[in-house]
């Protein structure tokens, strides 16, 4: 995820991270503004014609298709976003469980260092096994989590967990009541797990964003013969740059609608893990 300071404008309008969507867009913006460039030459130099015509009136169909595409747009990045942010705030919420879990252990297990040992690999294990398993990564679970092939890894962890505290009941280290105490954290865990898949396996439907992607396209590709007589040459930078917001604004919403993976504005799911293992080796070390 990439870190910046939303209070300076300068570096934000200046610098060109790998993760800008002008980076991204190069071909297409390029190959737009020659294809716009080629219909100026063609009107202007070609036919010659240099004062409005009946055809020229196509900018009238895009005032009126501007409002109905930029509500999509809208649309689809709102979308988007909250897509994004439901997967932060899982997140959010297995950090809080594992600590919470932690610090009760810790004082439940205060006489048996073993079992804290065990429950210092093992929470963490949870966020861990959910990053590589939302990654389709299970091979780079750890070991002392691992689950076997073909196992929901984090279900796996869970279901240790849950396993490992049954036994310290029927050997009398818990009681009823401290697993009652507990209980709402093992449960947090598989509800994360839950929440984080739904939003894996469930994509935005591929007819709207295929639908989005030809409307904005065939929207710039009908603007120069609309402008080219009132702005002539300087229809090109106008036509590369107005193509350039609306495919941006489509391109930001395809990468954050899938949060858990590695591009650049992918949630942070290995440091929340690695945070996640910090704080739970300290209260439980």
């Amino acid at each position: 995820m990439v870190e910046y300071n939303d209070k300076l404008w300068l570096p934000a309008i200046f610098s060109f991270h790998k993760a800008d969507t002008a980076r991204r867009l190069a071909p297409l913006l390029l190959t737009m503004g020659v294809y716009t460039l080629l219909v100026a030459v063609l009107v202007q130099e070609i036919w010659h014609l240099l004062a409005p015509t009946d055809w020229s009136n196509i900018a009238v169909m895009h005032s009126l298709l501007g409002f109905a595409l930029s509500t999509l747009l809208v649309f689809r990045t709102n979308t988007a976003y909250d897509r994004w942010y439901e997967g932060r705030r899982q997140l959010g919420q297995l950090v809080n469980s594992s600590r919470s879990l932690a610090l009760k252990l810790a004082a439940l297990l205060a006489d048996h260092p073993a079992e804290r040992a065990f429950f210092a690999r093992h929470i963490p294990g949870v966020a861990v096994a959910l990053a590589a398993h939302l990654r389709d990564e299970v091979s780079s679970v750890p070991a002392a989590v691992a689950a076997p092939p073909g196992v929901n890894a984090p279900n796996f962890v869970i279901g240790g967990l849950f396993a490992r505290l049954r036994a310290l009941r029927q050997a009398g280290t818990l009681s009823d009541t401290d697993l009652l105490l507990i209980n709402p954290e093992i449960t947090a865990f598989s509800d994360v797990v839950g929440a984080c898949e739904r939003i894996l396996k469930t994509p935005i439907p591929y007819s709207y964003s295929s639908f989005l992607k030809k409307f904005i396209v065939i929207y710039c590709l009908t603007l120069p013969f609309g402008y080219v007589m009132s702005l002539h040459y300087w229809v090109v930078p106008v036509v590369t740059f107005i193509f350039y917001v609306l495919a941006s604004l489509e391109q930001i919403a395809e990468e954050i609608e899938e949060p858990f993976g590695v591009d650049e504005n992918d949630l942070p799911t290995d440091e929340i893990a690695a945070n996640i293992g910090r704080v739970v080796g300290e209260a439980l070390g």
